[in-house]
């Protein structure tokens, strides 16, 4: 599975998916809380109503500096349902609302207490830089999980004005490390927007290995590193 050469002098970090679930896709980690819930909805109806909410999110300036993550939660949630009882994919889900945003918030603390504890002990030692396809208000965000503080600089895709899967996002974070793109890592859950454009930007690259979106097969040769646990980076 390859490993980091010694010369890896800093960190740039992945935010959701990777910091906040533990590497699961944001996908599954909802569409698990809709299954316990027992909310009325297929899988495929679902999968289509997320990728609608994530879409209407990423086109609309509904999210503020300001929010939450349990209110950008509770936004994202809303639309979905929205967009599932307007199309008549799924009946009345208003009730099911709450109940998958307290569970799937719960999991988040959890995650992020883990993913805190991790990043405290690499505090000091590494320099770190988050970057993140997020809404404009990560800072509120990492503040509400307590990893504010956490990170030398952070790069936000809303902020920059360029996303991953552009390789250029990791490259602004190298940028803000002021090293040689080989001696950064970045950590991160997904093949396609983390690794394969980190290491284009010419990073070494530790793929976290959660629950993918898709079964489709992932060609595991691409990162440097696999780990199953952000402990692992100890």
């Amino acid at each position: 599975m390859g490993h980091i050469d010694k010369g890896t002098r800093a960190y740039i970090f992945d935010y959701g998916g990777t910091l906040d679930t533990g590497g699961c896709h944001w996908g599954k980690v909802l569409w698990h809380a809709y299954e316990a819930e027992g909310a009325p909805v297929a899988e495929q109806a679902f999968r289509d109503a997320y990728v609608y909410a994530e879409r209407t999110l990423g086109k609309n300036p509904i999210i503020q500096s300001n929010y939450t993550f349990r209110q950008t939660l509770a936004a994202k949630i809303k639309i979905e349902m929205e967009w599932l009882e307007q199309n008549g994919i799924a009946g009345l889900l208003a009730g099911y609302h709450q109940r998958v945003l307290d569970r799937v918030y719960a999991q988040t603390q959890h995650h992020t207490a883990h993913s805190r504890e991790v990043l405290r002990q690499l505090y000091g030692h590494s320099p770190m830089v988050l970057v993140s396809n997020f809404y404009g208000n990560i800072a509120t965000v990492l503040a509400e999980f307590g990893l504010d503080g956490l990170f030398d600089s952070i790069v936000e895709s809303a902020v920059v004005g360029v996303r991953k899967p552009d390789p250029r996002i990791f490259t602004l974070g190298v940028e803000a490390l002021g090293l040689p793109a080989d001696a950064v890592t970045v950590v991160g859950d997904s093949i396609d927007k983390d690794i394969l454009p980190a290491r284009n930007a010419g990073c070494q690259t530790v793929w976290i290995r959660g629950e993918q979106w898709t079964d489709a097969p992932v060609d595991e040769s691409v990162p440097d590193r696999i780990i199953s646990d952000i402990s692992e980076l100890i």
